[in-house]
């Protein structure tokens, strides 16, 4: 990484909701004024009324590709909220700047990953971030549990029209083998619960269970 006073900075700011105008600018002083301090070119960008729960955002995803083409040597911001509000996110952030080699300053927080403490502080953020991950997948497993003693059916919503299902359920009180239930739907252009339309004995038979099940 370049020294502190050589670096090309991109100063990054988002807001939540389009009236938070005031919010952006006052990012972008903070950034600026830090930038004056200690002699860094700035490129400011912005994501106005994007959510941070996710780190797919247009301004982000042209600000990590510049650091990745070599075209700036930092990423700034004010706060870690401003670049993420997930733990995980943020840790995945902290490794590809190590890895590409550019570095990431956050303001509030102290933070740069040029100096030891900074680097010490993307090591804790990378074990919290993998506790997130377990915790989260630990309270599912709890959630789907709980859910199967209740006797919720789990896994994936049939969307098969009523309609269908009623014709096929009539059919086979009546006496049509699986397969000739499928190549009647499948004659007659009637599309799967996927929008497909190759009905196939075994999706018969699932949709008869299911049928008998919900009554």
């Amino acid at each position: 990484m370049k020294g502190p006073t050589e670096m090309r900075v991109i100063g990054y700011g988002r807001c939540s909701t389009d009236g938070q105008d005031t919010s952006l600018d006052v990012q972008e002083r903070a950034v600026l004024a830090e930038a004056t301090r200690r002699g860094w070119t700035v490129t400011w960008l912005s994501d106005r009324g994007i959510s941070g729960a996710s780190a797919n955002r247009p301004a982000l995803r042209a600000a990590l590709a510049l650091l990745e083409a070599g075209e700036a040597d930092a990423l700034v911001a004010t706060k870690v909220d401003r670049l993420s509000r997930s733990t995980g996110d943020f840790a995945d952030l902290l490794a590809t700047a190590q890895r590409q080699g550019w570095n990431v300053v956050v303001l509030d927080l102290g933070m740069d990953l040029s100096t030891p403490m900074g680097r010490a502080m993307s090591q804790m953020a990378a074990v919290f971030a993998e506790l997130e991950r377990n915790l989260i997948g630990q309270r599912t497993r709890e959630a789907l549990a709980v859910r199967r003693t209740q006797g919720v059916l789990l896994g994936r919503r049939a969307t098969t029209p009523v309609d269908v299902v009623a014709r096929v359920c009539r059919e086979r009180a009546n006496g049509a083998t699986l397969q000739r239930i499928a190549d009647g739907l499948n004659a007659d252009g009637v599309p799967t619960a996927q929008g497909g339309a190759s009905w196939k004995p075994g999706t018969i038979a699932a949709l008869v269970k299911r049928a008998g099940r919900a009554n």
